[in-house]
């Protein structure tokens, strides 16, 4: 193959507030549950019809852990660019291979925006920039949606 391309971009609205764990090597990693939406018309009853797909992000740039555990919570809007990766583990309890795809957020070319409020906030971990405000967050009250994993 001459050249490929793993590039993931998602704009959607947290599902819970981010999961952050220390790994084997004493770093810390964020786990975030994003969910994206369509909407659109039935042709046939004039319906209005959503389908909402969940989406694993895992962030692995120290520093953006830290921004993400600090300000991130459920319901926020963000914006997401990274690679698409799906790891192989075994079930503990039936013994077969499962798989788990994600969005991996890590170096170079990945990058997580917040969205909403009155100004972006940015942090990019391609440049390491880290700029962000504490303005409140908009009120998301009416997603309290059950996340299916």
């Amino acid at each position: 193959m001459a050249g490929s391309l793993n590039k993931v971009l998602l704009i959607g609205r947290l599902g819970a507030d981010p999961e952050v764990k220390q790994m084997v090597n004493g770093k810390s990693v964020a786990r975030l549950s994003l969910a994206t939406s369509q909407s659109w018309k039935d042709k046939n009853t004039g319906e209005k019809k959503e389908k909402t797909e969940w989406h694993r992000i895992v962030v692995f740039n120290e520093g953006l852990v830290n921004v993400v555990q600090q300000y991130l919570k459920k319901g926020a809007q963000v914006y997401v660019e990274g690679q698409l990766s799906t790891r192989k583990w075994k079930d503990e309890q039936s013994g077969q291979d499962k798989y788990s795809t994600e969005i991996l957020i890590q170096g170079y070319n990945s990058s997580l925006t917040m969205l909403g409020g009155g100004n972006q906030n940015n942090i990019a971990s391609q440049d390491n920039k880290q700029n962000f405000d504490d303005s409140p967050a908009p009120d998301q009250s009416g997603l309290d949606d059950d996340i299916p994993f």
